[in-house]
């Protein structure tokens, strides 16, 4: 159920109007619903009870701190891809047992950061990665805990290349036909021990026959390590990818899901991880844009508002759509090409899209803009970032202030201090 209704013609979230978001905090603004993300965690947690599980928030999606909190509060564990999102885990008040640590470039300083805070599993992309842990953990006098990261090289449809990870070529894990080699080798290195076998397909999956593919190789894997004797298996990671409708498409099929993933965990006999990202946030976000002029160029019509492509990247970078409304109802409705105010000509936020007939002044909903919104989001041109704002039931709050100049230039200097080689 959306968390965004209309009430006597005006956008809610939960019960807030936004325009009164608005007021109090200026455009443009990323706007949370509380109640969305502990929905979406509900049952996704629900159609996997039958197995043990552990749902890892891939934070890479969004990770600000106070719905990092949410979702921790929510029951979920987390998955980080940096040094950083690892130090936002650890603000958030994750354990170290809920953190898994992931991405294909882990630089050493970045694994003694994990090994140091003793994060329950450090995903392998590569046996020199691998090596490398082993001994980093033996000069730290301890021993890391491993999964293996398997490329299952397998085709995905998604809806575009850029979220497709688990094909034969792509940088993503270990290519499958090394993957019993590093798994062998990880069961016998002395500061490491194996505790998982996964794999990350992609993002935006429509087929669930890929999970069934993907899940059949690990189980093929799975087995023949435990027929030579590793038996110090404790999870099955399946990695995210679970669908999120942007343009009206039915909504993820959870229970077809489910039928292909409780079977088989139940056959290993393992807990199962999954990373969902996406899923968790999109749709319990929005962004607000305020329409700052109206033009006609070129036989269209344009609509240029005070957001762009630096505070959602999505419609520029993978030809992505939002949904948008007018926060209030308009009679009337027109085709626009919804642009920012940034200095490239593919600044745009939609692209001959029929919406309401708004003038200077309206407020617009970015819609399902929760996750790679203000993760992606960046200074170009030297604007500030969007403030964000978490709704929960009546009351709401500033999450993250909104960036000033001073934030801009905090770091930089007019005046080096020089110094010879």
């Amino acid at each position: 159920m959306s968390m965004f209704n209309r009430v006597s013609g005006t956008l809610h979230c939960e019960g807030v109007p936004m325009d009164q978001l608005a007021d109090a905090v200026g455009t443009p603004a990323y706007v949370y619903s509380a109640a969305a993300i502990r929905d979406q965690f509900r049952r996704l947690d629900a159609v996997l009870a039958p197995v043990p599980h552990r749902i890892h928030y891939a934070c890479k999606a969004n990770a600000s701190l106070g719905l990092l909190a949410v979702i921790r509060e929510a029951g979920a564990r987390i998955d980080v891809v940096s040094g950083g999102e690892l130090y936002r885990a650890q603000l958030a008040g994750f354990a170290p047992d809920e953190i898994i640590f992931g991405g294909v470039g882990k630089s050493a300083h970045e694994l003694r950061e994990a090994i140091a805070a003793g994060v329950h599993v450090i995903s392998v992309e590569s046996e020199p990665e691998l090596r490398q842990i082993d001994a980093l953990a033996g000069l730290a006098g301890t021993t890391a805990r491993v999964g293996i990261r398997v490329n299952p090289e397998i085709t995905v449809e998604t809806f575009h290349d850029y979220i497709k990870t688990g094909e034969k070529g792509d940088k993503f894990g270990v290519p499958f036909d090394e993957a019993h080699t590093v798994a062998t080798l990880a069961h016998a290195l002395p500061h490491v021990t194996l505790v998982a076998i996964g794999m990350h397909i992609g993002s935006q999956l429509t087929d669930l026959a890929a999970y069934t593919d993907g899940i059949s190789r690990l189980e093929a894997l799975i087995g023949r390590l435990r027929a030579e004797g590793v038996d110090t298996l404790e999870h099955v990671d399946i990695g995210g990818g679970l669908f999120v409708p942007y343009e009206g498409e039915a909504p993820a099929d959870l229970a077809g899901y489910a039928s292909i993933v409780v079977p088989a965990v139940q056959r290993l006999g393992l807990e199962l991880i999954i990373e969902p990202g996406r899923f968790l946030i999109a749709e319990a976000g929005v962004l607000l844009a305020r329409v700052l002029y109206r033009k006609r160029s070129g036989g269209r019509d344009v609509l240029i508002t005070d957001t762009g492509m630096n505070d959602l990247l999505r419609p520029s970078h993978y030809d992505a759509y939002h949904r948008i409304e007018a926060v209030h109802a308009v009679a009337g409705r027109r085709r626009f090409d919804v642009v920012g105010p940034i200095c490239e000509s593919g600044d745009f936020l939609a692209l001959d899209r029929d919406i309401e007939d708004v003038q200077p002044g309206a407020l617009l909903c970015v819609f399902t803009a929760g996750a790679y919104g203000i993760s992606m989001a960046s200074n170009y041109n030297a604007r500030p970032r969007a403030a964000e704002v978490l709704v929960d039931g009546s009351r709401w709050a500033v999450i993250t202030a909104r960036e000033t100049y001073t934030d801009l230039v905090r770091r930089e200097s007019v005046t080096p201090e020089w110094r010879n080689s």
